[in-house]
């Protein structure tokens, strides 16, 4: 009996422990075969309603800014610096004097040049009343008067001379670094300045073939700076190439801009619409909502979860449960925070925009619009 009791005991023990862990076992399973059946936990994502909006039609480009009028301002004839009257940067107006280059040797020699000018006038004057009485021969008058006309082309020639050594601004605008200094020798044509004449620009750009005969000269075009600071600026199509670049299989434009402010100067880069005029209905929808891949582009779709019967599931919170449905689509122009969807998303579908990189199709999902970016046509986004 002794033996057989603690037998006894430690099968009931035994048991005992064995019935518990059968029971935690089960309970286990079972948590695990309903968790099965309902699935992964949904996620909690943001969401927007896919609306039909009309937009302009437009075409878009980047462009490089181009003066209208600019030149590298050089000296024609070589000499010393002696004067230089321009500062970097200054606004001149046509005719101003830039640049005065040594000319004592030339107006030494315009000076002797008006002195036997003024010889010849005084012979050829008496030569004209001697002529008249026939005191003197012809021919001595013609040689006066060709006296006066050689020491006047002489003396043309020399103050042609002086105003080459004089560097003006052929006309207004604003002036670059200057580059010389005083005592500075120059060859004929070293750079001394640039000049920009900023109060109109031209913007180049260029825009695929297809799109060809859709600008003409004239069409209305926006400019718009890349630091986003400078707003919009309004201009037209002032030319268009009549060839097509057989690299790149592009057309080159020019918009002519009005730039009153020096908003744009030469060589900036800026972004180029090209206004259409007319207006298309398209379905638009927050470009969060595109999930890009390799495969092609997609959304989810917010839908009501179903059972396999059709019937509507409520969710813990006894609302009706919601699922994400993943939708291809195919894709049109974008536009400022939006992107128009030609096929495969209709008006008034609600899409997931926030969070559905996590997502796969049929996901079951939380939507919490509390917090989530507001998208705009023309953002402007603030550096912090």
């Amino acid at each position: 009996m002794r033996i057989v009791i603690p037998i006894l005991v430690l099968v009931a023990l035994v048991g005992g422990l064995g019935a518990i862990k059968f029971k935690q076992i089960s309970t286990l399973v079972h948590a695990g075969e309903m968790g099965a059946k309902a699935g992964p936990p949904p996620e909690v994502v943001g969401s927007a309603v896919a609306k039909e909006d009309s937009w302009e039609g437009t075409l878009s480009a980047v462009g490089s800014v181009a003066a209208v009028r600019g030149v590298t301002v050089s000296n024609e004839a070589a000499g010393v610096v002696t004067a230089i009257k321009f500062e970097s940067g200054q606004q001149v107006r046509p005719g101003q004097v830039l640049v005065e280059l040594d000319t004592s040797v030339e107006r030494a020699q315009l000076a002797s040049a008006e002195a036997r000018k003024e010889l010849a006038a005084a012979n050829v004057g008496r030569s004209r009343q001697l002529a008249k009485i026939d005191a003197i021969p012809p021919s001595q008058l013609d040689g006066d008067e060709a006296q006066v006309k050689a020491s006047s082309a002489d003396s043309g020639a020399l103050k042609a001379q002086i105003d080459r050594k004089t560097v003006r601004a052929p006309f207004a605008g604003r002036l670059g670094i200057r580059t010389v200094n005083l005592g500075q020798y120059l060859n004929p044509g070293t750079p001394v300045t640039v000049l920009e004449s900023l109060g109109s620009v031209y913007v180049d750009f260029t825009l695929p073939q297809q799109q060809l005969s859709q600008v003409k000269v004239g069409t209305p075009v926006k400019i718009t700076l890349t630091d986003g600071g400078g707003g919009e600026l309004s201009g037209v199509v002032g030319a268009v190439d009549p060839s097509i670049d057989a690299a790149s299989r592009a057309i080159h434009l020019r918009a002519s801009i009005p730039n009153k402010k020096d908003q744009l100067r030469p060589g900036m880069f800026v972004k180029v619409v090209v206004l259409l005029g007319n207006k298309d209905k398209v379905v638009t929808a927050p470009a969060t909502a595109i999930v890009h891949a390799s495969y092609g582009d997609s959304v989810f779709v917010v839908e009501e979860k179903k059972d396999e019967a059709g019937a509507p599931v409520k969710g813990a919170d006894g609302k009706p449960a919601k699922v994400a449905r993943q939708q291809f689509v195919r894709l049109g122009v974008a536009r400022g925070d939006f992107v128009a969807i030609t096929d495969g998303v209709k008006s008034g579908q609600e899409l997931v925009t926030a969070g559905a990189f996590k997502l796969r199709n049929g996901s079951g999902i939380v939507l919490n619009n509390d917090v989530k970016p507001v998208p705009a046509l023309s953002p402007n986004v603030e550096n912090r």
